[in-house]
């Protein structure tokens, strides 16, 4: 829990730290709702959920009072895990976010699990994008299918697809380019990409993921919601979260989309990705708020 939570959300914390000292050093029965209604904004909540969160509290907020409405921002479901193998999963989001590096995080895992995994590069449109998952494939002694600049994202996606099932793989996992929500062809393509790991495996996609920047908090709802009007996502990756304040987003990003939030990202390395638990996180911050750090 411990771990977790400090390496995750290092910054949150000592925002609420620099609101108020008492709520991390002592132990509270009840928080001011003003209180609670600045740290949640400042810690990056959409202001219209904090109203929602705090909607008939009393002016003295208990633990009790507030952990219920925090768990109910969350989805209970689950990603569904498919029994037919290989299990295709596109990683979709804007440029910057760090969805190649989280694909080289996954695929590590993957690894360490004794699970056979195949990348495919059908980020094209950047050269770059194609040499930094082949450094990564090589790094990680993880087999790759890519091609040059400009070639068909869908053909690629094809022949890893293929490629995954003939090596009798459990992973296939599909780069794709950074696709802006405004920009219309490349959100086409995207579609494409989809109907085309179809044809390739039935059933694929399974699991379409998400990657969203920490840092930029609760501006990246709006391209979360474009994505999934365009593909519809499954789950979501959070990622730098090590590095930001803006650890409340997590609520409103959660709430907005409603699928579930599947790890988040603190550092570089292939190690550095966390799986989510809701349920910690909410009592992780629920113990710094109420308990005092030295409780914990």
């Amino acid at each position: 829990m411990f771990g977790f939570f400090e390496k995750g959300f290092k910054k949150t914390i000592e925002l609420i730290k620099s609101i108020d000292k008492a709520l991390i050093v002592e132990v509270l029965d009840h928080i001011e709702k003003e209180k609670l209604e600045e740290i949640l904004i400042e810690a990056d909540v959409n202001y219209d959920l904090v109203e929602e969160l705090l909607e008939d509290l009393p002016e003295q907020v208990s633990r009790e009072d507030l952990e219920p409405r925090l768990l109910k921002c969350f989805s209970t479901e689950k990603i569904e895990v498919p029994e037919s193998r290989p299990i295709v999963q596109l990683i979709i989001g804007v440029n910057g976010a760090g969805k190649t590096t989280t694909i080289a995080k996954l695929a590590h895992k993957y690894k360490n699990e004794n699970k056979k995994v195949l990348l495919g590069a059908s980020d094209t449109f950047r050269a770059a994008a194609i040499e930094q998952l082949r450094k990564w494939a090589e790094k990680l002694d993880i087999p790759i299918v890519y091609s040059k600049r400009g070639h068909d994202p869908s053909g690629i996606t094809f022949d890893a697809i293929k490629s995954g099932i003939a090596k009798k793989m459990d992973y296939v996992i599909i780069d794709t380019a950074g696709r802006l929500h405004n920009q219309k062809n490349l959100a086409e393509e995207l579609k494409k990409i989809v109907r085309v790991s179809g044809k390739a495996m039935e059933g694929a996609p399974h699991q379409k993921i998400l990657i969203i920047d920490g840092t930029q908090g609760t501006s990246a709802i709006v391209q979360a919601q474009k994505f999934n009007e365009i593909v519809g996502i499954d789950g979501i990756i959070i990622t730098k979260l090590d590095g930001t304040a803006k650890g409340g987003a997590i609520f409103s990003i959660a709430e907005t989309l409603k699928v579930p939030i599947l790890y988040i990202g603190v550092g570089e390395k292939p190690e550095d990705l966390i799986e989510f638990d809701y349920r910690e996180f909410v009592t992780g911050l629920l113990d710094k708020l109420y308990r005092g750090e030295n409780k914990i």
